[in-house]
């Protein structure tokens, strides 16, 4: 019998002290099974052992254990469900609203629930928290319903003055204690989390001060002898160090991006959009997706001579064929000296030197309205749940602490080290250290500087020729990014003084000689175009390699940008191959990958898969929406990914999906009837809609249309099905801030490294690179964008499937079932573990 043929599941019940395991073998037209007793195993590897040695009546030797499902005993069940039995939580929204804070709160309700704990909404902030009453209210699963694509913060948030006078913290210590509250999460920003800290320190002094006075009994005093604190940054300026980014900067930077691109169709007039109260990483990455002739934000302060510098550089863009400028002003923006910088003062500038036509554009408010994208959403989602298990993990011992991200890790921080921090940068701008103020704001900011500053400030070279000659190409299904990453990376190289090729249609142009140069100008403009401005194709290079050697010694080409999906790193395998039939092929290459898919072997992201998640969510709102004031509704989508189900699972986890089949994660007919009968059970409350979404290759034979008749069999009288096939829609439309910027900061980090391995290649003349590392994939791992040979990703791959044998986010799989209110059990053991700051800081990611 071959392995392929073998179907094994283990159904595990707890029949006295023994398991009952049953197997059931499928072939070809035939079924059997048969009952083993195995003695109880104490655990998953244990039992996993155990089983290795049972022999199968019906086969011969072992039984070979393809599929496997641990089922907990009854007792571990319990004892991961009431993690939280007899502690209450409360969470508040304090300070400055930001998108995605609805999320964070509804994580922790439902997570904080889960765990049989008890969690109160507290409405208006802080200052709820000193008046109690009406404000302080128990949360239910249901209270937090369709609040994920809501802007803003539905309990509310103010900012407070009687908490901070030590009277309103003791009125609010008094709140807490009579509902037995001894764990609160904070969402907002650095002064709500200071308080926060402060709240706590002083907790024992107010316990025992309302104990003095009669106001609470000793028991209760003892009950609630410490409070926990946890905190989560919610603000859209993204200044609080530690984070990578903040919940509710994303979607800010939308807001800005959509504007500008609005702004930018008029290619008329010279324009100054001016960010609102001091958002210096709202400003600055704004200008790396839009592509701005000149950026001002506080922390990096402009040349004493940076006016006849602006005025340089506008008429030299001007000159080159551009129509329009845009320059970004962060309110805060000062000089070398301290003087202030505003748009009016720019303006005033610019029509006095130059003469042209000028407007200021002053965005305000709507940066903290709409709704939020996708990427607050699930980072909401993942910071609330990591909150929840922050506070019930919490001893008196433990500082308060605030969950961060570093890269696409979620770390715990000390509160108040990251606050230190954050008052450091003030500090070294108020004192003009300039320099150590960008290096405290972290190395991601750090890193969007440099590449703001050379493709903003660096004069491109007049003259053609250049020092080596690099070729870069798109390969595979268009991606949202791409031409952005094209731009930098043509730019980057010219700056460099590099002469940059540009081929058309992939693999098959380089064979065919659809090669051209590009100039600065050739790549204006393309950073927020969708698709693929060079073309691109899915051929792989293995059939042409003597054509594609020929071009390569034609066009004198000695390096290779490939910006694509899995044909591009397919591609770059069989470049590695054909180095040992052609000697042309030994040049340096890089993949950097791009792709809706996110399914790129060494990369965690990939340019476009951003994109493709915000479409998948603004669909799945508009769809759910179309129900509203009907009768109870289910709505089935398909999303694209091929075999890979990060967009069905991302997107599942950010627009409060029900359920989300994918190819990982294996299911059966049992499987579908249970999230059936689970929809019948969620419709008999108040919520009235369902959504469930549908990797397109996650099975052959439960297709989306078998999914959508089971489900309008069985939920016929109870409720209705859709479905929704969304397409191609999803490759296109135009790039994400998230995508802009990292196709740009990918584009520069690839040809940097590009440049140094040609010279590190250069022998007798030429150009010749044979070694491992010379074929890399850049992708980000973790906390950091790193280089990895093509050929060492080979084991971590399954060429099959078109997908990595590993992927970091089937890990907030259990994330989305449990929030979606399924009984499963929550693995603690991969949480984040408190860290310091410093030492995060030396190894923070280098995007």
């Amino acid at each position: 019998m071959r392995k392929d043929e073998f179907h094994l599941r283990f159904f595990m019940c707890v029949f006295e002290s023994r398991h009952v395991v049953r197997t059931t073998q499928s072939t070809a037209g035939e079924a059997s099974s048969s009952n083993m007793i195995i003695q109880m195993p104490q655990s998953k590897a244990d039992f996993l052992e155990k089983l290795e040695s049972v022999d199968d009546p019906n086969t011969v030797g072992h039984v070979p254990i393809l599929e496997t499902e641990w089922i907990m005993t009854h007792e571990e069940h319990h004892e991961a469900k009431t993690l939280g039995i007899g502690k209450a939580i409360a969470v508040l929204t304090s300070g400055g609203d930001a998108q995605g804070m609805n999320a964070a709160v509804r994580a922790v309700v439902r997570v904080g629930i889960f765990t049989g704990a008890r969690v109160f909404f507290v409405h208006e902030g802080y200052q709820g928290l000193v008046d109690g009453g009406e404000h302080i209210r128990e949360a239910t699963w249901e209270s937090v319903s369709m609040m994920l694509q809501l802007g803003g913060t539905v309990i509310g948030s103010a900012r407070c003055k009687d908490f901070r006078e030590r009277e309103g913290r003791l009125r609010a210590a008094h709140n807490l204690v009579k509902r037995g509250i001894t764990n609160l999460c904070v969402i907002g920003g650095d002064g709500s989390l200071t308080g926060a800290d402060t709240f706590r320190s002083e907790w024992s002094d107010l316990l025992n001060d309302l104990q003095k006075d009669g106001k609470i009994t000793a028991e209760e005093a003892t009950k609630s002898s410490y409070l926990n604190i946890v905190g989560l940054v919610g603000s859209i300026d993204n200044d609080f160090c530690g984070t990578d980014m903040t919940i509710g900067t994303d979607s800010a930077l939308h807001r800005i991006v959509e504007i500008v691109d609005a702004i930018t169709t008029t290619a008329q007039r010279f324009l100054v959009p001016a960010s609102g109260s001091h958002p210096r990483y709202l400003a600055l990455v704004t200008s790396l997706s839009c592509g701005a002739d000149w950026v001002f934000i506080p922390e990096c302060p402009p040349d004493d001579d940076w006016e006849e510098h602006l005025c340089r550089r506008l008429s030299e863009t001007r000159t080159r064929g551009s129509r329009l400028n845009i320059i970004i002003v962060a309110e805060g923006a000062i000089d070398k000296n301290g003087k202030p910088i505003t748009s009016e003062d720019i303006k005033n500038l610019v029509v006095k030197r130059l003469g042209y036509d000028t407007r200021v554009t002053v965005l305000g408010h709507v940066q903290r309205g709409g709704t939020p994208s996708a990427f607050d959403r699930i980072l909401g989602s993942r910071m609330g749940v990591e909150a929840v298990m922050a506070l019930l993990e919490g001893t008196p011992d433990t500082p308060a602490c605030v969950v961060s991200l570093s890269g696409n890790q979620a770390v715990r921080l000390p509160l108040m080290e990251c606050v230190q921090v954050t008052k450091d940068v003030t500090k070294a701008m108020d004192e003009k250290r300039f320099d150590e103020a960008i290096k405290l704001r972290g190395r991601s900011f750090m890193n969007n500087w440099e590449v703001y500053k050379l493709l903003a400030h660096v004069r491109p070279p007049v003259s053609k020729g250049g020092l080596h000659t690099v070729a870069v190409m798109n390969v595979g299904a268009p991606a949202a990014g791409m031409n952005a990453a094209v731009r930098s990376t043509v730019r980057i190289g010219l700056i460099q003084g590099n002469r940059v090729l540009v081929v058309h249609d992939g693999f098959e142009g380089l064979a065919k000689g659809q090669i051209e140069e590009a100039g600065w100008s050739y790549v204006g403009g393309w950073t927020g175009q969708g698709g693929s401005k060079l073309g691109t194709k899915r051929t792989l290079p293995k059939k042409n390699l003597e054509q594609i050697s020929a071009n390569i010694t034609k066009y004198n080409i000695q390096g290779l940008v490939i910006i694509g999906g899995f044909e591009a790193y397919t591609g770059g395998l069989e470049l590695m191959e054909g180095r040992k039939q052609f000697d042309e092929l030994c040049i340096p290459f890089v993949v950097i990958p791009a792709t809706v898919s996110n399914n790129v072997p060494g990369s965690d992201f990939s340019i476009g898969a951003d994109t493709a998640l915000n479409t998948i969510c603004t669909t799945c709102d508009r769809i759910k929406q179309s129900a509203a004031g009907t009768k109870r509704r289910v709505f089935i989508i398909e999303t694209m990914g091929g075999y890979c189900g990060y967009l069905a699972t991302m997107a599942g986890l950010a627009a409060g999906a029900d359920a989300a089949y994918i190819f990982e994660e294996p299911f059966t007919i049992r499987d579908l009837q249970v999230n059936v009968e689970h929809l019948v059970q969620k419709m008999k409350t108040t919520v009235k809609r369902g959504l469930v979404l549908r990797n397109e290759k996650c099975n052959e034979n439960y297709t989306t249309d078998f999914i959508f008749n089971l489900y309008s069999e069985e939920g016929k009288g109870i409720f209705d099905s859709r479905k929704n096939v969304l397409g191609h829609m999803q490759q296109g439309g135009s790039p994400t801030p998230f995508d802009r910027n990292f196709a740009t900061k990918m584009g520069a980090k690839a040809m940097n490294w590009m440049s140094g391995k040609i010279k590190e290649s250069y022998r007798n003349g030429r150009i010749f690179a044979n070694t491992p590392d010379s074929g890399c994939v850049l992708g980000m791992r973790k906390r950091a964008l790193v280089f990895q040979p093509v050929t060492e990703l080979k084991d971590q791959t399954d060429f099959e499937h078109r997908i990595p044998k590993e992927q970091w986010w089937l890990k907030l799989r259990p994330i989305l079932k449990i929030l979606a209110k399924y009984e499963i059990d929550l693995d603690t053991s991969d949480h984040a573990h408190l860290e310091h700051i410093s030492r995060k800081r030396s190894g923070e990611a280098a995007v």
